[in-house]
Parts: structure tokens; C-alpha cells; sequence
């Protein structure tokens, strides 16, 4: 007997990614066979990378802000937001090698990352924000990591994607975790 879910509903206006499928037609590899739909495998891989794209921009803006810090917290923060930055980077491979064994293309430039990402960037060059501004930031971006998350999980909870509910389970856990700690700063 089929699994049944029940129907969620969902409003967003997240942007949803575009899937290109790999390999492509011309390819002599086998189709993909690995117990998803290629319509839910596709769905899974847009909100991937709408997640991925928030991933990364808020990894971007943790790092500017590692850089860029002054202030009477300038060595606390600047430990923290590299703490926060190093890991960030490395769970950006997993969120995208997800994608390309769903079998489409992760998103890998600036242009495509800011189209799909929900956090505004922060530049760094011409006049950084104060401590408190970066992290109240940091907090924000944190929190919408978890939101594009959230929406990812529950397209790959749908489509039966243990993988992929297990990466952004522990992702989930991370992002809360530093979206606490940062905002503890502030209180």
C-alpha cells in the first residue's frame, strides 16, 4: 500500500530554481534509478538550491563580516564569525554534491546566487555596519537559512528523500544554533 501524506500548504515566495538535469540526453550514462520520481527529484533539487544560494550569501556575509568587525568585540566576533564561516563552507560541498546525485546542476555563481537567495548581501568595502548591525544580521540571515530549509525538508520529506532530509535535519540544527547564540549578544 502507497505512504499517503497530508497535503501541506504552502505559500511561499521563495524563487524556485530552475532544474538542468545531468547528464543530459546525449549522455551513455543509465538513467537515474534510485527509488525517486524524476519529478520529485526535481523538486527536491530546486529547493536545494534556493537553500543553497542562502547558504551561501549568508557564508559570504559571515566571512565580510569576519574581515570587516571593529569595535570593543572586534576578537570575540572575529573567532566567532570564523568559526561560523569555516563550517558554513564546508556544508555548502554537501548541500551541492545533494544536488547533482538527484541529478541536476547545483547553482555556482554570484549572478545565480543572489536570483535564488532570499538574504541581501552587505558590502564590505565602502562602510561596514557596526558589531551590533553585523550580528543582528548575521541573526536575520541565520534564520533564513532555516526558513528555505524548512521548505526544502518538507518537499523532501514528500518526496521520501531520507538523504536529503537528514542533511537539512543537521543544517537546521547548526543555523538555530548559531541564530541563538548570535542573538544572545545582543539581549
Amino acid at each position: 500500500m502507497a505512504k499517503t501524506k497530508p497535503s501541506k500548504s504552502k505559500s511561499s515566495k521563495t524563487p524556485v530554481a530552475p532544474a538542468v538535469a545531468s547528464p543530459d540526453a546525449q549522455s551513455k550514462a543509465p538513467a537515474i534509478d534510485i527509488g525517486i520520481s524524476d519529478a520529485d527529484r526535481k523538486a527536491v533539487a530546486q529547493h536545494l538550491s534556493v537553500f543553497l544560494a542562502d547558504a551561501y550569501t549568508l557564508y559570504l556575509k559571515t566571512h565580510n563580516f569576519h574581515w570587516n568587525v571593529t569595535g570593543p568585540m572586534f576578537n570575540a566576533l572575529h573567532v566567532m564569525f570564523e568559526g561560523q564561516y569555516t563550517e558554513q563552507w564546508n556544508a555548502l560541498d554537501e548541500i551541492a554534491e545533494r544536488i547533482r546525485a538527484l541529478g541536476y546542476n547545483a547553482p555556482g555563481s554570484y549572478g545565480e546566487f543572489i536570483q535564488l537567495s532570499s538574504i541581501k548581501e552587505e558590502p564590505g568595502l565602502e562602510k561596514a555596519p557596526d558589531w551590533r548591525e553585523m550580528v543582528r544580521q548575521l541573526v536575520v540571515g541565520n534564520e533564513a537559512v532555516c526558513r528555505s530549509a524548512r521548505k526544502a525538508l518538507d518537499v523532501a520529506d514528500d518526496a521520501d528523500d531520507d538523504p536529503t532530509e537528514d542533511l537539512l535535519t543537521q543544517r537546521l540544527q547548526t543555523h538555530e544554533k548559531n541564530a541563538w547564540m548570535l542573538r544572545s549578544l545582543l539581549q
